[in-house]
């Protein structure tokens, strides 16, 4: 995987996720427990990570997918110096990358076909070693998914949806990066095959709020 070569931002070194909590105005730690917690309450993730238009500054045409792993934001630019942003989750630790890809292929109700190595680890993967078909709501790639590939070669890393809404603004798979299905719906019909994807290295998030 080919390191990114720009720096979209100063570095910021995070050891967690965090959320702006309104009713304290402050910023506070979020993890596994408070995201079920909070999902369970209210039936949607924390705003920031609800899909919202922002102001994004980048040299990258529109149509150029962005991905802060860090923040756990993935952005859509736009024309006039906008991004769509989407919340995601992302790898966990020891499972994190970065590069400069492009989006290879792109499916509907996508077969889920675990890796050799998840299939190995996980026996609840290994049943589905020869792939589970798409459409069933136990599918772990959701409704739709973005193949991400390097030159002509599958990465074996997708953008693609979740049956664990919750999991949104975590470091939780195994590389690929995921969305609430309805984010995962409305941007696979904002992207096309070959569009950029830049994944950004750990240290290179972008700034809260940008």
């Amino acid at each position: 995987m080919a390191a990114v070569a720009v720096c979209l931002g100063p570095l910021v070194a995070l050891a967690q996720t965090q959320i702006y909590d309104a009713r304290t105005g402050k910023w506070v730690d979020y993890d596994k427990k408070k995201a079920r917690q909070l999902y369970a309450r209210n039936k949607q993730v924390p705003e920031a990570f609800r899909r919202q238009v922002v102001p994004f500054r980048t040299a990258e045409v529109p149509g150029t997918i962005i991905i802060d792993g860090n923040q756990h934001f993935l952005y859509l630019v736009q024309p006039g110096g906008q991004a769509i942003r989407y919340g995601i989750g992302v790898g966990r630790e020891g499972f994190g990358w970065a590069g400069i890809v492009r989006v290879g292929r792109m499916a509907e109700n996508p077969t889920w076909t675990p890796p050799p190595e998840m299939v190995a680890r996980d026996p609840n993967a290994a049943k589905w070693a020869a792939g589970m078909p798409g459409g069933r709501p136990d599918n772990p790639l959701g409704p739709r998914a973005l193949y991400l590939y390097e030159g002509n070669s599958d990465t074996i890393y997708r953008i693609h949806g979740t049956i664990e809404p919750w999991t949104i603004g975590l470091d939780v798979s195994s590389g690929c990066i995921r969305l609430n299905n309805e984010d995962i719906i409305d941007l696979y019909g904002r992207v096309q095959v070959g569009a950029k994807v830049i994944v950004l290295m750990q240290g290179a998030a972008l700034y809260k709020g940008v």
